[in-house]
């Protein structure tokens, strides 16, 4: 039987590391493939398997990815953190400038980071209905997120980041992926500095659960 509370420590303190990621320190491509060895026992829509992931350290593409990377989330904070209609006491409200402070400084040294995965799935489904959509996102995400574990497992950091596909002709330019190919999540990858991470402040499941119809609480 499998340990639970190894289990639960683990999928409750795989963090998005942004200020923390050594980035100084090399990350070795047999550590990256060994996490993606074990990605690729993640589910996948009928068993299809039409996933594809890149590793990028090259300086100059991670210097022109920096340069996407910067634009779009200069365009993203013009946004607005969408805060302002939440209670001021949820802990999204206070959590906002911390996470946006780190994600800034990932922009500012992305072209530092050691390596990143490019998680890709073959197939586009922009003007596809809700299942077509729903089936190819759920072939690859599992596995990008079982990469993160196994990357936190062996003491790398890792982050979701999604914001480059503002450009997406860029970057599929950049990286010479065909034209029938999805980009799902850039992941940047170092070894972390610190000891340990904590789970996160989180809404209890109660209050985004529903029961038989949606808004009914749980009993």
């Amino acid at each position: 039987m499998i340990d639970r509370s190894q289990a639960d420590e683990l999928l409750t303190t795989t963090r998005s590391v942004r200020k923390r990621l050594d980035l100084d320190r090399p990350v070795p491509l047999p550590l990256i493939e060994e996490c993606l060895d074990v990605a690729l026992q993640a589910p996948t829509g009928s068993n299809r398997q039409g996933w594809h992931f890149m590793i990028i350290d090259d300086p100059a593409k991670k210097e022109v990815l920096a340069d996407i990377y910067m634009r779009a989330i200069t365009v993203y904070a013009q946004l607005g953190s969408g805060t302002d209609t939440l209670d001021p006491n949820d802990p999204r409200v206070a959590a906002y400038p911390r996470v946006a402070d780190s994600a800034f400084h990932l922009a500012l040294n992305f072209a530092r980071v050691p390596a990143f995965l490019l998680a890709c799935i073959d197939g586009r489904v922009e003007e596809a209905g809700p299942m077509m959509q729903a089936s190819l996102y759920g072939s690859i995400l599992p596995a990008a997120w079982s990469f993160m574990l196994a990357a936190r497992a062996r003491g790398l950091g890792t982050a979701w980041t999604t914001l480059h596909l503002m450009f997406e002709a860029e970057s599929t330019a950049l990286l010479d992926i065909p034209p029938e190919i999805t980009q799902a999540a850039l992941i940047p990858i170092a070894y972390y500095t610190g000891d340990t991470f904590k789970p996160a402040s989180r809404l209890p499941a109660r209050a985004v659960t529903s029961y038989n119809a949606w808004g009914n609480p749980l009993p």
